[in-house]
């Protein structure tokens, strides 16, 4: 069985940075894309970064290009998302996921294990 726990989550003020880490365990890290979605109050889970299974392709929304990192450490099994210039709009549960296949990121249904999410909030 997989698991996926994220951490890292807190309260920071806008222009600020966070690092989130997702510690997998339980299936085949070093062979899985993974990627990061959010979900705001009210509003549908959104693709936010992916990565593919040694890290040499890496796809983000154009909301977050340039400002996040996606990364991964396959030694020790964790996915990282560096965020930095916060926003307000950045606010959202944030989520881990293992993609199980199709050709897209950017579909949730591509993805069969999620993490519990952490929460990241972004003061003005």
């Amino acid at each position: 069985q997989v698991q996926l726990v994220e951490s890292g989550g807190g309260l920071v003020q806008s222009g600020g940075s966070l690092r989130l880490s997702c510690a997998a365990s339980g299936g085949t890290f070093s062979r899985d894309a993974m990627a990061w979605w959010r979900q705001a109050p009210g509003k549908e889970r959104e693709f936010v970064a992916a990565i593919n299974w040694n890290g040499g392709g890496r796809y983000y929304a154009d909301s977050v290009k340039g400002r996040f990192t996606i990364s991964r450490d396959n030694a020790k099994n964790t996915l990282y998302l560096q965020m930095n210039s916060l926003k307000p709009e950045d606010t959202a549960v944030y989520y881990c996921a293992r993609r199980s296949g199709g050709s897209s990121y950017y579909y949730t249904y591509n993805y069969d294990y999620w993490g519990q999410g952490t929460q990241v909030t972004v003061s003005s």
